[in-house]
């Protein structure tokens, strides 16, 4: 697996612990550095590869904003912060998500997993989107589960689950409709109920009321239907 090498930076020893443990629950990103000074992880980027940043806004000295504005190659950042009225400034510095604490390890997982998902992306510029679909990590029981986007076809909320159906299988994990749809692109996927996220390319018939994924009839929500059929005007028939 293709790891993603990252450092912390906050001026609160007890913060960097928090984003350190939560970061030990995520294979595929390795934490290479923590600094309690901005100046200490500066140093450490001019000798140090690293493709992401956990990074504090309000710490002494300098701050994370500035920290960010010095840097020649500005890694991928996460913001990690106390206070929420920089959240405008910070997606202007093209931050790839803005997490106010006390986070969990499911907001984090879905930072991590837009930071994994835009690396592959780039990793694979010169391919075409029909050669590649990004993975995403989901957690199921004690487990993270890699999920290749390319072979799901729907996600279907189950009480406090939602559960993935793949090719060969199913995937349950502990998460809301909202939470899965933020982790699905939405140039390939499509919410078309509160119980049902499906993937645009696997639906094969439609009308009025459902949708249909091979033999499964999917129910169109009332609140959806001027999206799906705007989704089948576009289509090329």
């Amino acid at each position: 697996m293709n790891m993603l090498q990252a450092i912390a930076i906050d001026d609160e020893p007890i913060a960097l612990e928090v984003v350190k443990n939560l970061l030990e629950e995520i294979p595929f990103i390795q934490l290479a550095g923590c600094f309690t000074k901005a100046i200490d992880a500066l140093i450490f980027l001019q000798e140090n590869s690293i493709q992401l940043i956990f990074l504090d806004i309000k710490m002494p000295g300098l701050s994370g904003i500035e920290f960010l504005r010095s840097l020649p190659n500005q890694p991928m950042i996460i913001f990690t912060t106390a206070y929420s009225e920089h959240a405008v400034q910070s997606f202007e510095l093209d931050a790839i998500d803005y997490l106010l604490k006390p986070f969990s390890l499911s907001r984090m997982l879905k930072a991590c997993n837009k930071a994994f998902e835009l690396h592959q992306l780039k990793s694979h510029s010169k391919q075409t989107i029909s050669e590649t679909l990004p993975v995403i990590f989901v957690k199921s029981g004690y487990e993270q589960i890699r999920i290749d986007l390319g072979e799901l076809h729907y996600a279907e909320s189950i009480g406090n689950y939602v559960r993935l159906h793949l090719n060969e299988q199913f995937i349950m994990s502990r998460l809301t409709m909202s939470e899965a749809e933020a982790l699905l692109p939405v140039n390939s996927f499509i919410r078309v109920h509160r119980s049902f996220i499906v993937a645009k390319v696997k639906i094969t018939k439609a009308d009025k009321k459902s949708i249909w994924i091979n033999e499964k009839e999917i129910p169109i929500g009332p609140s959806y239907i001027p999206e799906i059929q705007n989704l089948l005007k576009s289509t090329p028939k």
